[in-house]
């Protein structure tokens, strides 16, 4: 019998790496890769990432006059350098984040966002082949319409935890988004002291939602669930558009050979009783309706800052060199 990871590709779900360690990506055949600062940070501590660091740290003294100026283009530098190696590996797209810092800020994120692009394409890379990653707040929503229908810039909105920002991403046109599956099992394991099976794991019943609902009203936004904690979350997601998975994930399922059912149909969807609802020209009723979900308030609060602080540790590794 084919592998776990094989049977889970003929569900019909594209199989994402989730990693900025690209030495471990080729082995699984990924379409596609994502990344965020807490990924490039671990991998720029690997001394094989060396290269990229001195390269990037080069580039930003001669972008910015004072020294958190030249910080901050070599991070935006370095993000670009590992999307770059990424893309030489996988055929489809790389997700590279905005900095977390601008989650509240619709003008700054689009301005990064842009700025991001500008910087692959002098390195001979077209937008067609990126994906800008901005958290799903109000203002990251909005900066997302912005840049899809202005710019025809795709993004991915992450750091999702609702079906309320899943549906105002939607409205949107967001290219794709990622609904956060094992932070939302973690949160109600803590809320509830109890564990879940697979089957009734919260995270993978807020994914299969937000999937039922897509297609039951004919959203072209793909559905990526993201942030996995074991392969029974992953294969109980099988026929999903797109699942993006740790090394260490896809390292389990590549060595499997349980079998893998197809769990997720459009077909089956679109027969469903949903209601439909809208958002995304209601800022006051978003946030209302967001504000009623404990765990997604808490997670998004939590995921910005632990985000923002990962870039803030990368940005001292990156002044340190500068300054050396």
């Amino acid at each position: 019998m084919s592998s776990a990871l094989e049977q889970l590709k003929a569900t019909g779900t594209v199989v994402v790496c989730d990693s900025g360690d690209f030495a471990t990506i080729g082995k699984y055949k990924p379409q596609d890769a994502t990344t965020n600062p807490s990924l490039i940070l671990a991998a720029s501590k690997k001394p094989e990432y060396a290269s990229l660091i001195d390269k990037a740290v080069e580039q930003g003294k001669k972008e910015g006059k004072t020294v958190d100026e030249q910080v901050d283009a070599t991070l935006d530098n370095l993000l670009v350098e590992f999307g770059k190696e990424i893309l030489k590996i996988i055929p489809g797209k790389v997700s590279t984040e905005v900095d977390a810092r601008f989650s509240f800020d619709k003008q700054a994120s689009i301005d990064k966002a842009l700025h991001l692009i500008k910087l692959y394409e002098q390195q001979g890379i077209s937008k067609d082949r990126i994906l800008i990653k901005i958290a799903s707040t109000w203002e990251g929503i909005k900066a997302a319409e912005e840049l899809q229908s202005k710019h025809g810039i795709n993004c991915n909105l992450t750091l999702m935890f609702s079906e309320v920002q899943a549906i105002a991403a939607a409205e949107a046109g967001a290219y794709l988004i990622s609904p956060f599956v094992g932070r939302i099992l973690d949160w109600y394991k803590a809320a509830h002291k109890r564990d879940y099976t697979a089957q009734e794991d919260p995270g993978v019943k807020s994914v299969q939602q937000i999937f039922n609902y897509y297609k039951k009203y004919g959203y072209k936004t793909i559905v990526m669930g993201a942030s996995f904690r074991n392969t029974g979350e992953i294969t109980e997601l099988a026929g999903c558009d797109y699942l993006t998975i740790s090394p260490n994930l896809l390292e389990d399922l590549y060595n499997s050979t349980e079998a893998v059912p197809k769990k997720l149909d459009a077909a089956d969807a679109s027969k469903l009783d949903i209601p439909q609802r809208s958002y995304i020209k209601d800022e006051a009723l978003f946030r209302f309706d967001f504000n009623e979900e404990a765990m997604a308030v808490e997670k998004l609060r939590e995921g910005i800052s632990k985000f923002a602080a990962d870039a803030v540790t990368l940005k001292d590794i990156l002044k340190s060199k500068i300054q050396a």
